[in-house]
């Protein structure tokens, strides 16, 4: 037996229990993993409150890294004793130990802990196909990212320093606002004192930015599309204060011929090859120094519920891990 998070119904952090659960051999394509740390992240939320419906009873967490232990038969790429990591479903990454899909498992460079694996994958992976290929960032350009000191934000400032980018980010308070220009954000926006828009512009001279991401969803939606230039993309990739209502297309022709995507990492990584290559993008950024891994809040597996108050409540900067 071993200890996982599970609920049985959705709702909030007291909906998720900390139970023992059966884990038996890995099958055709599966490997155990002992897991060192699990990530967490606000799509976690969306699946403990059926924003995201999958059937009950159910795991939660998409992130974790771990060794393992054993794998099933046709499993190739990894084996017993590997350092490995992943971002991906099935839910179930709050857990001791899991038998999940091979095929989302890479393995994890010697220079890199397990921590920092567990807490970089879905977040680092996010940025990694935002800023490489929803809308690729060559250098020079102006961009505007929400959520700027949260786990996605604080990684996002440090590629976007990286590739001569200049980063304009919305925060919720000065001390993340300093947080996020510690990590290279060019310009940061209290969002509770300014308003975003008006300073957007300010800051381009009155011609906005070619690219906007956006995980909040139906607060800043509007107001972001508002900020982009003619010809802009609004990238939106998360809904924390909720999903984004329906609205006619004449809201992009009005505001400059626009584009806008909901795109989604497991989208991206749906392929094995696209998946190793974006991990050894991630890895090779984090290696060189140019990406830190902030993880900023540890909680134990059993304390799950606590850390998912915190994270909504906007308690939260970088990453966060929970520990079995």
């Amino acid at each position: 037996m071993a200890k996982a998070i599970r609920i049985f119904k959705i709702g909030g952090p007291e909906v998720m229990e900390y139970v023992d659960v059966e884990v038996g051999e890995p099958g055709p394509g599966e490997a155990r993993v002992r897991q060192h740390a699990c990530g967490l992240n606000y799509i976690d939320v969306y699946f403990r409150t059926g924003l995201y419906p999958q059937p009950m009873p159910a795991g939660l967490g998409m992130e974790g890294a771990g060794v393992v232990e054993a794998v099933g038969p046709d499993v190739t790429h990894v084996k017993p004793g590997d350092r490995v990591a992943y971002a991906g479903r099935p839910t179930g990454a709050y857990a001791e130990v899991r038998v999940m899909p091979a095929a989302i498992l890479v393995r994890v460079p010697d220079g890199i802990s397990l921590d920092s694996a567990a807490a970089m994958m879905l977040q680092g992976m996010t940025v990694q196909y935002l800023f490489r290929r929803t809308f690729p960032l060559r250098g020079g350009e102006t961009i505007l990212f929400h959520a700027a000191a949260g786990g996605v934000g604080l990684i996002a400032c440090q590629w976007a320093k990286a590739l001569g980018v200049t980063m304009i980010g919305t925060v919720g308070s000065d001390q993340k606002g300093e947080l996020a220009k510690a990590h290279g954000c060019t310009h940061v926006i209290n969002y509770n004192t300014e308003n975003f828009v008006e300073r957007v512009k300010e800051i381009t001279g009155g011609a906005g930015v070619p690219v906007v991401y956006d995980s909040i969803g139906v607060d800043t939606f509007f107001k972001s599309l508002d900020c982009l230039s003619p010809l802009g993309m609004m990238v939106s990739y998360g809904s924390a204060s909720g999903p984004v209502p329906p609205f006619t297309l004449n809201e992009l022709a009005s505001r400059g011929s626009l584009f806008v995507t909901r795109p989604t990492l497991f989208t991206h990584t749906a392929k094995r090859d696209d998946l190793e290559a974006m991990a050894a993008d991630l890895f090779a950024m984090v290696e060189s120094g140019k990406i830190n891994i902030e993880i900023n809040q540890r909680y134990a597996l059993a304390d799950a519920a606590q850390a998912h108050r915190d994270l909504e409540a906007r308690k939260t900067t970088g990453s966060t891990i929970l520990i079995p």
